[in-house]
Order: structure tokens, then C-alpha cells, then sequence
């Protein structure tokens, strides 16, 4: 049985006279991809914040692997990575060298190995060594998930992380999350996209008004609502698919 890394009970958080978080409750398992669906304003990004230390919380409590976040700050911080909603990279510098500087900032041995792997790792060989700034949105965003994994975290926060990429790149971090988790990194994703929560997540917290209304597994969730009514139609292809099928034939010629 899988123990729980993250255990949170009755956080609340309000700026000024606006209540953002009315007493929040949940259990992430180690292992496996956990994501907090919401709308925007629904306070997810502040419930990150406060579970990667950059943020108190004005009641309540929250454990991540076995430490207490107000007493063991530090602690926490050595074994948790955060990627915010827009890439944290200088993109002055080359993919490598962002690598090589984080690793470098944790005080970790052999900066260039690491880059080195991580690049291989994330298949970068090709733009390692070109400016950021010349990066695609989805390189982009490819780089800055590496930069998180240096230093091997037991847990990786990722606030909206498709947020403003095109279909392709939507994908290609989709791939990315999978493979971190299968092997062993817990994921723990915040996201408004019904189907990004539906396609990566083991299970799945829906955040409203400040609460947890709802918390399962996708079907756990759908025995919420009563059994679908069946009509036969003619299936028309969604317009991701008619967009990455129209750029694969480009490819080809």
C-alpha cells in the first residue's frame, strides 16, 4: 500500500478581506500523478504555493513526506521542485548552461554530468547548446521541467503547465509528466483543462470557492452522475486531432 506524501488538513488562506482558501483537506499518495482541477481564481496556485514553502498559510496544516511545513521548511525544500505557470529560464544563456547553473545553485557535484543527462533525458542534444531564447514554447517548457529534476526531487509541483502552448507542445509536456512519473517521481499538477486532468491524473481534487468539492479517481468521478444516455452519431474528429494529423502530412513531404 502506497503511504501518503502530502497530507493537508483545514488550510485556509485569505488576502486582506478576500478569502482564497476556506479550509482545504487532502492526501496525495507517493508515486503517480495527482491534479487539482479549478477554474482560474479557484486558489489553486496559492495551495501550490503553499505546499513548496513560498507561502504561509493563516490556519491549518500541512505535512510533505513526514516534515511539517512551518517547522521543517528547509527540510522540504531539498526534496520538492516547483515549475510555475511561465518558464523561470534565462534566456540569455543556452539550455545546458540554465541546466549547469541550477545545479550549481544546489551545491551538487559535477554540474556539466548533470546537464548532460538531463539533456539526454529529455531529448534537448539538438538546441542544448542555443540560446533559450531562440526556444519554441514547448522547448521551452521542456527545459524548464529539467531544470526542476536536478537534484533528483521525490515531488514535482506543476502550476498549470500547459498553460499558452500550441497542440503539439500540449502533448509533449503530457508526455513528459507521464514519464516522470513511471519513474517514481510524485507529480502533483494544478490545471483548469477538464482533459488534461482526465488524461494524466490518477486521481483528481476539484477546487471550488476555496474547498475540495470532489476527490477520486476519473471513475470514481464519473459515478457521480447518472449513466449517459445512448444515441448513435457520427463521430467528428476533435480539431487537436485534424491539426496534429495536417502538420504530420507536412512533415512527410
Amino acid at each position: 500500500m502506497k503511504k501518503n506524501i502530502i497530507q493537508i488538513k483545514g488550510v485556509k488562506k485569505a488576502y486582506k478581506d478576500v478569502k482564497v482558501l476556506g479550509g482545504v483537506d487532502l492526501e496525495v499518495e507517493q508515486g503517480g500523478i495527482f491534479a487539482l482541477l479549478g477554474s482560474n481564481g479557484a486558489g489553486k496556485t496559492t495551495m501550490i504555493r503553499i505546499m513548496a514553502t513560498l507561502l504561509k498559510a493563516d490556519a491549518g496544516s500541512v505535512a510533505i513526506n513526514g516534515f511539517d511545513i512551518v517547522k521543517n521548511p528547509e527540510d522540504i525544500r531539498g526534496f520538492i521542485s516547483l515549475t510555475g505557470q511561465f518558464a523561470a529560464i534565462d534566456e540569455i544563456l543556452t539550455g545546458r548552461e540554465n541546466l549547469q547553473m541550477i545545479a550549481k545553485l544546489r551545491h551538487l557535484k559535477n554540474p556539466n554530468q548533470i546537464a548532460t543527462e538531463l539533456i539526454r533525458r529529455f531529448d534537448m542534444s539538438e538546441a542544448a547548446d542555443r540560446r533559450v531564447g531562440t526556444y519554441s514554447g514547448g522547448m521551452k517548457r521542456r527545459i524548464d521541467i529539467a531544470m526542476s529534476l536536478v537534484g533528483h526531487p521525490k515531488i514535482i509541483f506543476l502550476d498549470e503547465p500547459t498553460t499558452g502552448l500550441d497542440p503539439e507542445a500540449h502533448l509533449e509536456v503530457w508526455k513528459i509528466i507521464k514519464e516522470l512519473s513511471a519513474a517514481g517521481t510524485t507529480v502533483f499538477l494544478t490545471t483548469q483543462y477538464l482533459e488534461e486532468a482526465e488524461q494524466l491524473a490518477d486521481k483528481i481534487a476539484i477546487l471550488h470557492r476555496g474547498k475540495i468539492i470532489a476527490l477520486d479517481t476519473l471513475e470514481g468521478l464519473k459515478k457521480l452522475f447518472p449513466p449517459a444516455k445512448v444515441e448513435y452519431v457520427e463521430k467528428q474528429p476533435a480539431l487537436e486531432e485534424i491539426f496534429l494529423t495536417i502538420i504530420g502530412k507536412k512533415e512527410e513531404k
